[in-house]
């Protein structure tokens, strides 16, 4: 099939590399405290961390939205399958090229050939971009890659041209004998940048390559509830392990487990857990004298792209929602049907970028932070979701984010990403108890719907 040209229609931009957002509050009170105390408790932290992976399998990479409030720091949102890789600061190609050949050798230690399995979105640039960049990085790490696709109807290759030159050739999978790949590619692994949402594809059950993260962990199967369960686990323990208070890194949440917003089916229940919530951060509020009014994120149990979310302030804005709302919040990626919703406490962010309100995102790959970037949006307040159409990103202001700076303050950049690191790698132990979990349950009837 001939080579189609992609054209860019919005600029996501990268910054001077020494810049870092500025923190509209000063780092004082709860937040410089808790820098502080990673600071100062940086070797027990990091052997904690070591135990707790030597339990576990960590996940082969993944993402961690974070929300840096002045008072709290704590992830929002983790994704197994992350898609942004085409955002990380070049300058940490190199780290993830290792990190990479360190979570191959754990998946399929004798790999020499990957098989890449994307999402569905052809007409997107920037997501067409990640899978270019993490192709970059598997065949830097010595992997043989080709990139099968899920598309329906693809019989040949596709070959897509990017705007910065990057060629790509997506290839209709071939299943023989309890094996998948391309045309005359064996593979001995798979590595997925599908979330799943729509569920598993016939192609890639009852074979016997690895695949990593696991079938099990796609959107569905996954819940953001159950990942967050599992987190409040973690953030207590390692709370304890420093005699603070997980509040400070640990978002409160509740679910509605069975709602239509089409039908209005839940909405009681909804505004209940929304009130239960607002009081529970308000409590904390008046605890720590913030002087910020608590709101609460109300967002799709699973699925992720910033759909099927919505910011409120009080019960009686989750009533009486019109078409429009009920519309946005009804369905997700894949057109899937919204049946349960996370009611998560919202951390507000104070960070911005030349006025435009920013949170860092932290990549992962094994064990190593590799990287991150700052997702900025002009037009959305700091009570809001910022991964919507208009969002830009700016890469972390250097090659390290995971290396304090011992001799320099609270707050300095390397020391608020040597927290921001900490904060994603408890999110990441909790992705791993959450997977064991998923593998040991049979998944859920996925349901689309027509509007």
């Amino acid at each position: 099939m001939a080579i189609g040209r992609l054209t860019a229609p919005v600029f996501f931009g990268t910054a001077d590399p020494l810049m870092v957002p500025h923190l509209k509050t000063a780092l004082a009170g709860p937040l410089l405290d808790l820098e502080r105390r990673f600071l100062d408790r940086m070797p027990e932290i990091e052997r904690w961390l070591r135990t707790q992976r030597q339990e576990r399998e960590i996940p082969f990479y993944a993402s961690v939205d974070l929300r840096n409030a002045g008072f709290k720091l704590a992830p929002v949102d983790t994704n197994l399958f992350p898609g942004g890789f085409n955002n990380l600061n070049p300058d940490s190609l190199p780290l993830c090229v290792q990190a990479i050949q360190s979570a191959v050798e754990r998946v399929c230690a004798d790999a020499r050939g990957v098989l890449l399995i994307p999402e569905n979105h052809t007409r997107n640039v920037h997501y067409l971009q990640n899978v270019a960049t993490l192709e970059q990085i598997l065949r830097q790490a010595g992997m043989r890659v080709r990139i099968g696709t899920l598309l329906p109807g693809v019989r040949e290759p596709v070959r897509i041209e990017l705007p910065s030159g990057d060629k790509l050739t997506f290839e209709p999978l071939a299943h023989h004998d309890r094996r998948v790949g391309v045309g005359d590619f064996d593979p001995c692994m798979v590595l997925l940048n599908n979330d799943l949402s729509a569920g598993v594809p016939q192609a890639l059950r009852g074979i016997d390559q690895p695949i990593t993260p696991p079938l099990s962990a796609g959107w569905h199967n996954r819940r953001k509830s159950q990942h967050f369960a599992a987190y409040a686990n973690v953030a207590r323990e390692f709370a304890a392990l420093l005699d603070i208070d997980p509040w400070l890194l640990d978002p409160y949440f509740g679910v509605c487990g069975e709602i239509d917003f089409q039908d209005r089916a839940g909405e009681e229940c909804l505004a209940s857990n929304v009130a239960s919530l607002l009081e529970r951060v308000g409590r904390k509020y008046a605890e720590y004298r913030i002087q910020e009014k608590p709101f609460a994120i109300v967002k799709a149990d699973a699925g992720t792209y910033g759909m099927g979310i919505m910011t409120v302030r009080e019960p009686n804005d989750v009533r009486g929602l019109n078409r429009k709302q009920r519309n946005k919040m009804a369905v997700v990626k894949e057109g899937l049907q919204v049946e349960s919703v996370i009611i998560q406490e919202g951390v507000p962010t104070f960070e911005s970028i030349d006025d435009a309100i920013a949170e860092p995102v932290v990549y992962m790959i094994d064990r190593y932070v590799v990287g991150g970037f700052y997702r900025m949006h002009a037009e959305r307040g700091k009570d809001e979701n910022l991964n919507a159409p208009g969002a830009q990103f700016v890469s972390l202001a250097f090659e390290s984010p995971c290396i304090p700076d011992l001799a320099g303050p609270s707050g300095c950049p390397p020391n608020r990403f040597y927290a921001y690191g900490v904060v994603a790698r408890l999110a990441q132990l909790a992705a791993s108890i959450e997977i064991e979990a998923l593998e040991e349950k049979p998944a859920p009837v996925v349901r689309a719907v027509a509007l």
